[in-house]
């Protein structure tokens, strides 16, 4: 097995040789990760050289249009759909506001629409405004003593008049990566859509949405190592059935119908240093010969994937062990991200986060847009969770100063 080579990583992100931020440990990468050199370098060419109106005949503004283009048609590559399906748009909650009133025009009174109450609120709340419009809005609820979301009450809900099933492929807060292709499997038999929030999975490595089976699928680049830009894929027929919500004379440009309102251009040519951070990676640490043997992307996310599953163990070990610590979610890692919450018997998740931050160790506290899953869970949403999330750039020095710390603070 080929591993994670941690120094050639961490050399691609200038947080790390950052004065102001030496001695800081960042775990709160659920909220919004590290740039990486290569994004941060093509955002400043672009700003530099081609901030100028792009697509049209001179110089400058040919070489925008192509820095755009070639984003999009890279980070398509990696997820392995069709360039005209990837979307960008200020953030995943954006893109899932658009689709929501595209929804308004096309559902009818009577369709059915399930959320669950395991998710982020940008993919629930959206979709529960539909109710004004007449569309019956269903919940698929966790098991409140798992936090899991479970086959079965799924099953319950499917019937004949759902349109929308919209779950997450991995939650901000419990961590679990949920079986996608399983479930869109049955929302597809079922005749229904299915619309997965992939924002705290991507940052583990890019999903293969093709492989996945979403119709559609939303993630955000800022905790993908990029810029603050939103990135949906909508597949070609799900495009071509919604109605448009941008400007009357776009509805024939795939990539326009659901882009109401352009983001950031510089952003979207940005795309090509993340994508260029992952190329990198891939280069690093495969051979020609293994690159015959499975999927950059596949490869790469198993890559990530094993270096972050070696930090999580002792870590995930040490809070299922301690006294006082109620972990919310798996106990072990096989299908679970490096996102771990918790509560601490009479203490405020803020007085945890205040402590560390202390020690120059940043965490999360809160609900983290998760209010519904506090609420599920029995836990008061307006104090919440204490919230741990790590990716593959972390170190296992920092992993264990992180537990030295937890143990002095609880």
């Amino acid at each position: 097995m080929t591993y994670l080579d941690i120094d050639f990583v961490r050399k691609q992100f200038p947080a790390f040789s950052e004065p102001t931020l030496k001695d800081f440990a960042h775990f709160e990468n659920a909220g919004g990760s590290y740039a990486c050199r290569q994004m941060i370098d093509a955002l400043h060419r672009y700003y530099t050289a081609t901030k100028v109106q792009p697509y049209y005949g001179f110089e400058p503004s040919v070489d925008a249009g192509i820095k755009m283009t070639h984003g999009r048609e890279r980070m398509a590559s990696w997820l392995n759909v069709a360039a005209d399906e990837v979307h960008f748009g200020a953030s995943t909650s954006q893109n899932s506001y658009v689709v929501s009133q595209a929804l308004r025009e096309h559902l009818e009174a009577g369709d059915e629409v399930i959320v669950t109450n395991q998710d982020h609120e940008a993919n629930i709340g959206v979709w529960r405004r539909l109710e004004a419009a007449g569309i019956v809005i269903r919940e698929w609820q966790v098991n409140p003593e798992t936090a899991e979301l479970e086959d079965k009450g799924l099953d319950a809900l499917l019937n004949e008049k759902t349109r929308v099933v919209a779950f997450t492929h991995c939650s901000n807060i419990v961590g679990s990566i949920n079986p996608v292709r399983k479930w869109a499997d049955k929302i597809h038999a079922a005749g229904a859509l299915a619309f997965v929030d992939g924002v705290s999975y991507a940052g583990h490595g890019l999903p293969n949405v093709d492989a996945l089976g979403a119709d559609i699928y939303f993630f955000s680049l800022y905790k993908v190592y990029g810029p603050h830009l939103g990135v949906m894929v909508m597949r070609e027929a799900v495009n071509k059935t919604l109605p448009s919500q941008a400007h009357f004379f776009n509805v024939g440009s795939a990539t326009s119908r659901f882009t109401p309102a352009g983001p950031d251009h510089a952003q979207i040519a940005s795309v090509n240093g993340v994508i260029d951070y992952f190329e990198a990676i891939d280069a690093h640490h495969f051979s020609d010969s293994e690159k015959l043997l499975s999927s950059k992307t596949d490869r790469v996310g198993a890559l990530l994937h094993n270096a972050e599953i070696e930090n999580l163990e002792p870590l995930l070990e040490f809070l299922r062990l301690r006294k006082g610590i109620n972990l919310i979610g798996k106990t072990v890692t096989q299908n679970r991200a490096p996102t771990l919450s918790f509560t601490v018997d009479g203490t405020d998740p803020a007085d945890v986060a205040a402590k560390l931050a202390e020690q120059r160790i940043g965490i999360a506290n809160g609900n983290c847009y998760a209010y519904r899953l506090m609420e599920a869970l029995g836990i008061p949403p307006d104090q919440g969770v204490v919230r741990l999330s790590f990716v593959h750039y972390t170190s296992k020095a920092e992993v264990i100063r992180l537990i030295d710390a937890l143990k002095s603070v609880i």
